[in-house]
């Protein structure tokens, strides 16, 4: 959670996640005896209200975004993997130093790998989650494909007018882009957790989309994947780009 000198000033306030869809608005707060910000209660779209911990909310002013759980557990483990890591070479480095005797050092060594395995088990099992994610993702760009073929088709032989058309069009281009955006987010996710299990440096964001426009120079990573079997459909002179 990033510092807001005052979260009250969110109250009442529209919520989105990372990718600019709508969460609900900030109810309330859950404070510790000590006046601690400790949660939040979100009411959701359909009347329902949630209670959030502090490290899902990013605070901007009076402005909040939503981090996932998938991204804010993610985020935690690459920094508490890395971590034990270095106290564990920390701890072997005194050790060939003769700083600490070697009994001290089974002991602190066993228990740094049991806290080790315990966060790379937690990383694996993220990992299998966000796999669902980007499957439920690549599902949701399936389907918009679909509605955006159907769409140009009833516009097509004159059942849409070009009013509806551009509305209807513009809903679901916007929809593609933020899936798209959040699939890519995810599998970002995934990488830098699986290069965190293996012990490689994690790739920053800037360097994976170099790594995949290499690898493919004519993608583009908002583009969206029309189903199968493949349609063609050739967009009317309405300044609109053609999918």
């Amino acid at each position: 959670m990033s510092q807001n000198p005052d979260p009250f000033l969110s109250l009442g306030k529209q919520i989105k996640d990372e990718y600019g869809c709508p969460i609900g608005k900030i109810a309330s707060f859950a404070l510790t005896p000590g006046g601690k910000f400790d949660a939040v209660f979100i009411e959701q779209g359909d009347g329902k209200f949630l209670r959030y911990s502090l490290e899902h909310l990013k605070f901007d002013g009076a402005d909040v975004t939503f981090i996932s759980n998938v991204k804010s557990r993610a985020n935690a483990l690459c920094d508490q993997i890395p971590l034990l890591w270095r106290k564990n070479q920390a701890l072997k480095e005194l050790l060939e130093k003769k700083k600490i005797s070697s009994e001290l050092y089974e002991e602190l060594h066993s228990n740094f790998d049991g806290a080790l395995n315990q966060l790379k088990t937690e990383a694996q099992s993220l990992i299998e989650e966000t796999d669902k994610e980007i499957a439920k993702c690549a599902n949701e760009i399936k389907e918009l494909n679909y509605a955006l073929v159907h769409l140009e088709l009833e516009h097509e032989i004159g059942k849409i007018d070009d009013q509806s058309y551009e509305t209807a069009f513009s809903i679901i281009q916007e929809n593609l882009k933020r899936i798209n955006t959040k699939k890519n987010d995810l599998e970002l996710t995934k990488n830098k957790l699986t290069n965190i299990i293996l012990g490689e440096t994690p790739k920053t964001v800037e360097q994976e989309k170099d790594k995949e426009t290499a690898e493919f120079p004519t993608a583009s990573p908002s583009a969206p994947e029309l189903p199968e079997p493949p349609v063609i459909v050739y967009v009317k002179e309405m300044g609109k780009a053609s999918i």
